[in-house]
């Protein structure tokens, strides 16, 4: 079986040259390995291009469009007719030595359009194993199934993306290279709409590595939940309720700031939240940072609020919803 392997990402020189070296021993005349850059300027593309000169198996693209819909689109445009797969890498992730092949088998075993995985964070600074603490938890995760690394595999109707059928994802269209965020799980609905089986494999999975600050977590999921509007608007759906309920915050945050005043009652909703994050948060644990472990709760606040602002902003403001198309 033959797979591009394809790694989108923008200003990760901590962790490119680790994913190459991790995975250029696997590659084979039957696999291609592309790192579609967004331009980066933190000497991600001069580790690359370094590492392109010692091994033809290793491609540096430059993607002007700097999303990861549109990396992905263009590096399968542009290699996809000489393989049966593609698999996609997270640039700010760890995997394991079999990922590879385990997706692989895993792909022949289920016959399946497209295997994803399960996803664990964990966090090197006092900051990051917070955050990653709130990410592990159904706090975080709202209990999706691909948070959890314990399962034996089943059919799904979405997860972290890694391998996939060129045909069917051809078939279905590609990215939607509109969606700053979200893009991914607005994929794998065209895909089960369109009758193509995702299979969440308990073989292997992989570690993501949590933003560092504050305002880069708020970020990331400010931009989650406007891609989530987006795709819900797109596809005529609502929220999941494990979505619902960090969606409310922005909510009940204006219900308290504007009629608190009123009766304390409107101001409830928004401390009960405040309360239930602090006090979940506080069981984390972590013998690197203990403290931090127990502060989980902040970054699940930051997420929670980050998400739901995003959701309503591109619900009120239409022009946030997508990202408009370049001529």
């Amino acid at each position: 079986m033959s797979c591009l392997i394809i790694i989108p990402c923008l200003n990760e020189a901590d962790h490119i040259g680790d994913l190459l070296t991790h995975f250029s021993p696997s590659l084979t005349d039957n696999s291609k390995l592309v790192v579609v850059d967004g331009g980066s300027h933190d000497g991600t593309q001069e580790i690359v291009e370094r590492w392109s000169e010692k091994d033809d198996h290793i491609i540096l693209l430059h993607n002007p469009d700097k999303i990861q819909s549109a990396a992905m689109n263009l590096a399968v445009d542009q290699f996809g007719n000489d393989y049966e797969y593609f698999i996609r890498i997270d640039a700010h992730g760890q995997y394991p030595d079999d990922f590879i092949a385990s997706l692989l088998s895993e792909a022949e075993k289920h016959q399946a359009d497209s295997v994803v995985v399960s996803m664990y964070t964990e966090g090197y600074t006092p900051f990051q194993v917070s955050a990653a603490i709130a990410q592990n938890s159904k706090l975080g995760n709202g209990g999706s199934p691909h948070r959890n690394t314990q399962n034996d595999g089943k059919w799904v109707e979405h997860g972290h993306h890694a391998l996939m059928k060129i045909s069917a994802y051809r078939a279905v269209g590609g990215y939607d290279e509109t969606f700053i965020a979200n893009e991914d799980a607005e994929l794998d609905k065209r895909l089960t709409d369109a009758g193509y089986k995702i299979w969440l494999t308990g073989q292997t999975d992989m570690t993501y590595f949590p933003r560092k600050t504050p305002e880069s977590l708020f970020k990331q999921y400010y931009n989650y939940g406007k891609g989530r509007a987006a795709n819900c608007i797109k596809h005529n759906t609502i929220p999941k309720l494990r979505q619902l309920i960090p969606l409310s915050v922005v909510p009940v945050l204006l219900m308290a700031l504007l009629l608190s005043e009123w009766h304390f009652i409107f101001a409830l909703p928004a401390l009960l939240w405040i309360a239930a994050c602090l006090i979940v948060g506080a069981t984390g644990k972590s013998e690197q940072f203990p403290l931090s472990a127990k502060l989980s709760g902040i970054p699940a606040m930051i997420m929670h609020f980050g998400w739901s602002l995003g959701f309503c902003a591109a619900l009120i403001f239409p022009a946030l919803r997508r990202k408009p198309v370049h001529d």
